[in-house]
This record gives structure tokens, C-alpha cells and sequence, in this order.
């Protein structure tokens, strides 16, 4: 019976000791403006964070998973017109990225693997489809000028 009260004790001792350690954080430029805000669990960042220029428009915003990039990602200009936009995993760019003009217009998506060209850039000019190229550990090796051409050598599942 001791044995069971000892022990119990002990877990409410030690659960009590070690708390979660989750904290809002907020850093500041010298200017006093916001530089960053997000959560951190025992000092590392997690959960969603958002980042901001000098001038206090918003930078970047998305998920961190112990203290790396996760999930969907947006970055934007000192100006707020959207660069770029896509996935992360264990910190690397993955997947679909959509990259913007200086007017916030889609200027390419491009597929990635850890950062690098892997898989199709479609090029846009003035939101339409103008061109779309293949690429192989960041080496262009195929592009296309007319969605016809394209279609030709590829089959629509291969832009998944």
C-alpha cells in the first residue's frame, strides 16, 4: 500500500517539476517594430510563426515543427506584394513553389526537392501559360513552348 502511495507521489513530483515550457514569443527591431511572433516549446520554435520586415509589413508566416520549416510558407516584399509561396519539410523546400512577379502576378510554379528544380516550371507571363520546362537535380532537361508540345510528351498526371 506504501508502495503505491510512493509511488504516486513521486509521478505528481516529477509531472509538477516539468512543466510543457510553451511561451508566445515577440522579437523587436532596434526601431521597436515587430521583427517576429510565434510559439516556442522548450526554446525551440513551434506551431505557426509569422515574420516581419523593418518597416513592420509582414515578411513570412507559416508552421515550425522543432525549430524547422513545415508545412505551407508564404514570403512577401517590403511592399506586402506576395514573392513566393509552397511547402517545406524538415526545412527544405518541397513540392509545388509558386513564384510572383513584382505586381504579385504568378510568374512560375516549379516543382522542388530539398530547395532544388525537380519536376516541371510552368512560366507565366501576365497570368497566362506561356512556356513549361523539365528539370533533373536542378538542370534543365526539356521545355516546351506550346501546351500541344507539351501534352505530346506528357501525361497531365505528371504536373501532380
Amino acid at each position: 500500500m506504501f508502495r503505491r502511495i510512493y509511488i504516486l507521489l513521486a509521478f505528481v513530483l516529477l509531472s509538477a517539476t516539468v512543466p510543457e515550457d510553451n511561451t508566445y514569443e515577440k522579437s523587436y527591431y532596434e526601431n521597436g517594430k515587430l521583427k517576429s511572433e510565434g510559439w516556442l516549446r522548450f526554446n525551440v520554435k513551434t506551431g505557426y510563426w509569422k515574420f516581419y520586415h523593418e518597416n513592420g509589413r509582414l515578411s513570412s508566416q507559416g508552421h515550425y515543427e522543432y525549430g524547422k520549416k513545415e508545412k505551407y510558407w508564404y514570403f512577401y516584399s517590403k511592399h506586402s506584394v506576395r514573392e513566393q509561396e509552397g511547402h517545406f519539410a524538415d526545412g527544405e523546400k518541397i513540392n509545388w513553389w509558386l513564384f510572383y512577379d513584382k505586381q504579385g502576378r504568378i510568374n512560375h510554379k516549379c516543382q522542388l526537392n530539398k530547395g532544388v528544380k525537380n519536376g516541371f516550371c510552368l512560366k507565366y507571363i501576365d497570368n497566362e501559360l506561356t512556356s513549361a520546362e523539365k528539370y533533373k537535380n536542378g538542370k534543365k532537361i526539356k521545355e516546351w513552348s506550346s501546351f500541344g508540345a507539351f501534352r505530346k510528351d506528357n501525361s497531365m498526371s505528371d504536373l501532380k
